[in-house]
């Protein structure tokens, strides 16, 4: 069997798409791009800009007429990745509250889909990728090597999420949400994206909640290997 050009990894929020996306891929030697950054990116610049984020046409312009590049890390300063618009490193902008708020209600509308659809099966015809997002084993890759849909309980989820925003935040500061208001989104979050987040019909589902990041890395690989 030949080797995966494409890797699909979707899931809801929290499931760890982003953590195990990247770890896999520094693992096969293979770029890795979250789909997700992009919408923050186009979220971001719009509440910068003052968009209505339930104005669709406007923020489908928004989003044809600025380019998102995405690269590797250009700091060390642990991101996953590099995210620039208009010359603008939002690398770590793009992980604010408000942005969170704002990047499901820009990403439920068609003309913003549309457009980041198109550049992200442009990268997945690349090759040699693993491609993180909401729906890309349905909807940017159909013809993907391999499709994993990630899960895990809305619990476990937002205790993740918040875990993360400790660890970036710091435990004392003021702003940092509780687990209980981190729980809350993601569920808000789950509701507003349920229609673009159900997974491939030939997606391998894998249930998080007791596993570590090894452990999803091998079921992974184990399916890998299976395509060569």
């Amino acid at each position: 069997m030949r080797e995966p050009g494409c890797i699909a990894i979707d899931g809801p929020a929290g499931a760890g798409k982003s953590t195990i996306g990247e770890h896999l891929a520094r693992r096969l030697g293979y770029l890795y791009c979250d789909t997700g950054a992009m919408y923050r990116a186009i979220a971001w610049l719009a509440l910068q800009k003052g968009i209505d984020l339930n104005d669709g046409p406007t923020l489908g312009k928004l989003a044809e007429q600025n380019t998102i590049l995405i690269s590797k890390p250009q700091i060390a300063d642990g991101r996953q990745y590099t995210v620039i618009i208009q010359g603008h490193d939002i690398t770590w902008d793009i992980r604010s509250t408000q942005v969170g708020r704002a990047v499901s209600p820009v990403s439920s509308h068609p003309q913003v889909r549309s457009i980041l659809i198109a550049q992200q099966r442009a990268i997945g015809l690349q090759g040699h990728i693993v491609m993180v997002g909401r729906d890309i084993g349905s909807v940017v890759m159909p013809d993907a090597d391999l499709k994993i849909y990630l899960t895990a309980s809305l619990r476990e989820r937002a205790r993740r999420r918040h875990t993360e925003m400790v660890e970036r935040m710091g435990e004392h500061n003021p702003a940092l949400p509780s687990l209980e208001e981190v729980m809350s989104d993601v569920e808000r979050r789950d509701n507003t994206d349920r229609k673009n987040m159900q997974p491939a019909k030939d997606a391998i589902i894998i249930e998080t909640d007791n596993l570590g990041i090894e452990q999803v890395l091998d079921k992974i690989c184990h399916y890998v290997e299976g395509n060569k």
